[in-house]
Parts: C-alpha cells; sequence; structure tokens
C-alpha cells in the first residue's frame, strides 16, 4: 500500500488513465472487429466504409500511447490489404 501522500495520488492518477486505455482500447477493437466482419461477409462497399472508420482510430489510439505506433500502422496496412482483395475484381 503506498505510505506517502505523493505515491496515494499517483495511485488515483494511474487508476484513472487505466479506466481511460481500457475504454480507448475497446474502441479499437469494436472498430477492428466491424471491418473483420464487414471482411468476413463478402461486402466490400461496407468494409471500406468500416476500414475508413477505423483507420483514425487507430492512429488516435497511437498518438494516445494506448498502441504502439507500429502496432497501429501494422493493423492499418493489413486491413487495407485485406479490403483492397476484397474489392478487386476477381479474375
Amino acid at each position: 500500500m503506498a505510505n506517502t501522500s505523493s505515491a496515494k495520488k499517483a495511485t488515483r492518477k494511474i487508476a484513472r488513465r487505466t479506466e481511460v486505455n481500457k475504454a480507448r482500447r475497446s474502441r479499437v477493437r469494436t472498430f477492428v472487429r466491424q471491418v473483420e466482419e464487414a471482411i468476413a461477409s463478402g461486402d466490400a462497399d461496407r468494409a471500406k466504409e468500416a476500414f475508413l472508420v477505423a483507420q483514425p482510430e487507430l492512429a488516435r489510439a497511437a498518438t494516445k500511447g494506448v498502441l504502439h505506433a507500429n502496432t497501429a500502422s501494422r493493423k492499418v496496412s493489413r486491413l487495407a490489404k485485406r479490403v483492397k482483395a476484397l474489392s478487386a475484381p476477381t479474375a
């Protein structure tokens, strides 16, 4: 248990930040899941729309420190590749 007043304050701050970060992480997962569901259903238009909404959400999470910048970039890249493959004409 924290003994000093500064340690107690730090504990309170950490608890608040944890709640905010959990909410942000959950939000990112929701948007990514929506893209993946659209891809799985084969709906190219819905997948593209969902991707355009998910992309800034991932970037925001990286900016806020919830995700590492490279992780967010990798996720965006892989989702974009899958959405593009879905909307490409099948030969």
